[in-house]
């Protein structure tokens, strides 16, 4: 959804979203586009300055936060609410 939804931003907010969500996701951002390829589009080429060694724990935690930062960023710069809907979320892992 969030791939999908990078692809929707209009030009005329692209680059006040793209300031937005470099200055709140830093150097990490290469995490996320990972996760969201579209995103790319959004913030240009990043630097590939981050470290892989990390163990799990630390990497599920980086990307929760990441995530949480992206959807802070875009629902500041929407003119709408954001909404978000998780189907079949029975299914998920614990």
């Amino acid at each position: 959804a969030f791939n999908g939804y990078c692809n929707t931003i209009s030009k005329d907010h692209l680059q006040t979203v793209a300031s937005k969500l470099k200055v709140a996701l830093g150097r990490e951002a290469l995490h996320l586009v990972k996760v969201i390829p579209s995103l790319l589009t959004i913030l240009g080429d990043l630097d590939d300055e981050t470290e892989e060694d990390q163990d799990c724990v630390d990497a599920q935690k980086r990307l929760q936060y990441l995530l949480c930062q992206f959807v802070s960023v875009i629902s500041s710069c929407s003119g709408s609410p954001v909404t978000l809907f998780l189907d079949d979320l029975q299914w998920a892992d614990p």
